[in-house]
């Protein structure tokens, strides 16, 4: 342990979830926290009655606090009281916790190695025989709360999701699954992109354990698993990571580098050793922990630009006097090179919006790392096309053969995502151009056109049966419109041109 506090981070350290965090063995705990700015820190929860002064921690070097707890059980909440040098006491959750309370409760929880026994060798031995690139990949984006719910209208849990998800992918010739944000966060109107436990399934489904059998099951049928991972900010509850020892600790002390106005969020500091431990720790985490078989790394875009979404004076210039942030490169390149350590056959999918060279491009040529990264321009053009009168796309014809100049350029997948049918931009068949039949016929051909593009595949849930609400966290899919025969028609075809797209 002392050789781990002497080189933390100062070497590479893309394992630190095995030292902080908590650690229950029997009935003792140790419990260890990085809090370098921090003048005291104590262990609160259940079984000291929020007591901040039964049980202190020690600094034992690099910033690190620690101690040991004895009289503790499984699932028991906690936090951190720290008290910054500011005098001021705030309680925070563990950013290393396995496991939290469900929200709008938001403590940690003690969770003990639960000894899963894993039963997807054949899937594993499988996916590392696969040449992702040679090999077809269709992907099925879902957000695991809505996707299908009880009757009631209770969401699944990780092993009823599984069960039913398994029989549907299969029926529809999916590949992979890909699960908007799963790691814990306290907003369900972030539908998961403000995270609080970057080592944490949320506990709104189950159990860690849960969660490793959610993933066995469909490694067991074949379906690869994607998480939506989101290193670009962290929401500033009080709670989570933001100000943690009462100073700029995970994210930027300037807030020209550190706010996102537009989000009302914290950029993490990617020029900080522990920060970059912390996250890279996570990512391999997913892959280690739960046999994750790739990411999508979210925002890359607001990451790699200092001024996005910033207005001139609000953005401080790289020392070389432009806007590309240095950090937040050799992050993107040391990440992408642990996960192929790891994995070598991981997906490591960028979403980036811009036309930043080389995001597909392996680091030991000069590229950023990633494998594979959203087609967005392909997406916005398709969009614009589809949605104009038929008299006039033959002045848009551009829009469909122009992303063909660029098509080769990295490795694309064509995303059809949650982020286009939401917020007034209207259902995938809604967009479509004319009456309700016109609709049908042209989301056909959109389909076809997709399947025979340059590109790996993705498609939004309710997306393959054309439902024309726009989707709603909080509400199921609509299902009831597998009633209609259009609708119906639909499915099927799209299953059609799964099966014709795998073969």
């Amino acid at each position: 342990m002392k050789d781990f506090f002497k080189d933390f981070c100062v070497s590479s350290c893309n394992n630190a979830y095995e030292f902080l965090g908590s650690f229950l063995k029997g009935n003792t705990a140790t419990f260890r926290v990085w809090a370098p700015n921090a003048l005291s820190v104590s262990v609160v929860g259940d079984f000291n009655a929020w007591d901040t002064t039964v049980n202190p921690m020690q600094n034992v070097g690099q910033g690190i606090w620690e101690t040991v707890i004895s009289n503790l059980s499984n699932f028991q909440a906690y936090k951190y009281a720290i008290t910054g040098n500011n005098g001021k006491t705030v309680l925070k959750s563990d950013p290393y916790a396995r496991h939290f309370e469900t929200a709008p409760q938001n403590a940690s929880k003690l969770y003990k190695n639960d000894n899963y026994k894993w039963q997807d060798k054949e899937w594993i031995k499988a996916r590392s025989e696969k040449d992702i690139y040679a090999s077809p990949v269709n992907i099925y984006e879902i957000h695991a709360a809505s996707w299908r719910k009880y009757a009631d209208g209770n969401t699944f849990d990780y092993i009823k999701l599984a069960d039913e998800l398994v029989p549907y992918l299969k029926k529809m010739h999916y590949t992979h699954v890909e699960l908007m944000p799963i790691t814990e966060y306290p907003f369900d109107g972030s539908w998961g992109y403000q995270v609080t436990g970057y080592f944490a399934p949320t506990s709104r489904y189950g159990t860690p354990r849960d969660f490793k059998k959610f993933v066995d099951i469909l490694h067991q049928n074949n379906i690869g698993v994607i998480l939506d991972w989101v290193p670009a900010h962290f929401p500033k509850d009080e709670h989570g990571l933001y100000r943690f020892d009462s100073t700029p600790t995970y994210e930027y002390p300037d807030p020209r580098k550190g706010e996102h106005m537009e989000w009302g969020t914290a950029v993490f500091d990617y020029g900080r050793p522990q920060v970059r431990s912390f996250l890279i720790s996570s990512a391999t985490f997913w892959l280690k922990e739960y046999h994750i078989d790739g990411l999508r790394v979210d925002a890359v875009a607001s990451m790699l630009y200092l001024d996005y979404a910033r207005k001139d004076g609000e953005w401080i210039p790289n020392v070389y006097g432009s806007r590309e942030n240095l950090e937040a490169v050799e992050f993107f390149k040391e990440l992408n090179t642990a996960i192929f350590n790891v994995n070598p056959n991981a997906l490591m999918i960028a979403e980036e919006s811009t036309s930043h060279g080389m995001i597909t491009h392996p680091v030991y040529e000069g590229g950023i790392g990633f494998n594979l990264k959203w087609n967005m321009g392909w997406a916005n053009d398709f969009y614009e096309y589809v949605a104009t009168d038929p008299m006039f796309r033959k002045y848009k014809h551009t829009a469909l053969n122009f992303p063909l100049m660029y098509a080769y350029t990295e490795n694309y997948i064509l995303p059809i995502s949650h982020d286009e049918v939401v917020h007034g931009k209207r259902s995938f068949i809604d967009k479509m151009f004319g009456a309700i039949e016109d609709k049908f016929a042209e989301m056909r051909t959109s389909m076809l056109l997709m399947m025979t593009y340059p590109g790996k595949k993705m498609l939004f849930m309710g997306t393959e049966y054309a439902q024309f609400r726009e989707w709603d966290y909080d509400n199921s899919l609509e299902w009831f419109m597998l009633e209609y025969p259009d609708h119906r028609g639909f499915r099927e075809y799209v299953a059609s041109l799964n099966s014709f797209y795998l073969a």
